[in-house]
């Protein structure tokens, strides 16, 4: 689960590194269990996640399916840049 703290619909904010975004909370047995369903280890499934919460406190969401799509891709980027 993804927590921004900011107000509102923010999208795409300036990222300044002293800039708090928001928080990431992740269930392990939760990723344990999702990792088993979709037969790759524990590690790749933390890694997904952390990324589609990173992308969240960013600006993308999934809501549509054009959007779905879109972060799909950088999700997909950003996995094969750490070679999971």
């Amino acid at each position: 689960m993804t927590f921004n703290l900011e107000e509102g619909d923010l999208i795409f904010p300036e990222v300044d590194k002293n800039k708090l975004l928001g928080d990431i909370v992740v269930s392990v047995e939760t990723a344990q269990r999702q990792a088993n369903n979709l037969n790759h280890n524990l590690e790749k499934e933390l890694a997904i996640l952390l990324i589609h919460g990173l992308l969240h406190l960013i600006g993308y969401d999934h809501e549509e399916d054009r959007d779905n799509k879109i972060m799909q891709v950088k999700e997909n980027e950003i996995l094969d840049t750490f070679d999971l």
